[in-house]
């Protein structure tokens, strides 16, 4: 072989390795990349787990039952009885 085929032969070798070594990086990468989205993704789901849980508590909390029953325990509150209800007619200057 001639001195420029065998520098040409060497540079194409040279270009070859480090696009091996390129395609395992890249790949390394990937796969690095791919165990993050892994984990975001089951942090995702328990977190739309945990979201309709605490809908569920939400919906059970505000149930109109259940604030009757504590504005009658912990705030002593009651339905008027028909002498405390008073009726206001507005609408006019009554001046």
């Amino acid at each position: 072989m001639r001195r420029g085929e065998l520098g040409a032969t060497l540079v194409l070798a040279g270009a070859t390795v480090l696009s091996a070594l390129a395609v395992v990086h890249v790949k390394y990468l990937t796969r690095v990349e791919f165990v993050t989205l892994q984990g975001l993704d089951a942090e995702r789901h328990g977190l739309e787990v945990q979201w309709e849980r605490l809908r569920l508590e939400e919906a059970a909390l505000t149930t109109h039952a259940r604030v009757d029953e504590r504005a009658r325990r912990l705030l002593s509150m009651h339905l008027p009885q028909a002498g405390e209800v008073r009726i206001i007619l507005g609408g006019g200057d009554d001046r």
